[in-house]
């Protein structure tokens, strides 16, 4: 009911139609409303679950079936997701716009970050208890998956998710711009002028550092980012090796400057 009263249904349903096709079930509605979301609500682990719902309707009304869902999904092409994206964003600029005293502030301690919007950028493992499509085995020596995510802070939404196979890298620069870019854009324009982003030690890493400080740049635009990560005996052990190494460079004798020497027979040469 959200859903269609915010006008998403509606959207998705736009960016997901085809000329001279009317489906039985708007692909808006297969989506965001009774169908799909609620089924994961519910705990659906299979397109199979749906039929779970098909059982309720007396309460859910029409619900979609298993192949229909199916087809929904395939045929969310690349062309498809930037459509998705763009009417997601438009939505969300008009519930944003209508919040009752505005977009929430970022709490921290005992005060808050006033009108900064505030993304989180983390990564999750998904386990798959059976072979399926893009799992693998991950760094903590499970099977499944490792998705990384933009939440907002200020409203608790769910901004930008990347699916990734389990052995994904945890500090992938590239994964974490490109999810990065999806979340800033989801944000309204009005909210994006001061932006912190949060991350663990997965963005910790002088790519997506010097990305968000390159971002910093742009006039009319405040992007600060705050990184931390636990310092472990083996981070404090290769900072003592570091700088152990550092101090033997220093005790290095320099080179002598190449010398130049003039032959009869040739032009300049250097020795």
């Amino acid at each position: 009911m959200l859903a269609d009263q915010v006008g998403l249904t509606a959207a998705l349903g736009g960016a997901l139609a085809r000329r001279g096709f009317t489906p039985t079930h708007d692909r808006g509605q297969v989506d965001v409303d009774v169908d799909v979301a609620v089924l994961v609500a519910g705990g659906g682990e299979a397109i199979a679950d749906i039929n779970v719902l098909r059982h309720q309707r007396e309460v859910l009304g029409s619900v979609a079936s298993a192949p229909t869902v199916w087809r929904t999904l395939q045929g969310m092409t690349p062309a498809a997701a930037k459509r998705i994206d763009k009417a997601r964003a438009k939505v969300r600029a008009n519930v944003w716009s209508q919040l009752p005293g505005g977009l929430p502030a970022s709490t921290v301690a005992d005060t808050d970050l006033g009108d900064t919007v505030v993304l989180d950028v983390d990564a999750t493992l998904v386990t798959a208890h059976s072979e399926k499509e893009g799992a693998a085995s991950t760094f903590k020596k499970g099977f499944g998956y490792h998705p990384l995510g933009v939440w907002c802070d200020n409203s608790q939404e769910s901004l930008a998710l990347m699916l990734r196979p389990g052995n994904a890298g945890s500090n992938t620069v590239a994964d974490h711009v490109a999810v990065l870019t999806a979340a800033i854009a989801q944000v309204p324009a009005p909210h994006r002028k001061k932006l912190l982003i949060r991350a663990d030690g997965a963005g910790a890493s002088h790519g997506l550092l010097e990305w968000l400080t390159e971002l910093n740049t742009k006039r009319g635009r405040s992007v600060e980012y705050s990184v931390g990560f636990a310092v472990t005996e083996k981070v404090r052990d290769a900072t003592a090796r570091s700088r152990r190494r550092r101090g033997r460079r220093r005790s290095i004798p320099r080179a002598r400057p190449a010398r130049t020497v003039t032959s009869s027979r040739s032009p300049a040469c250097s020795t």
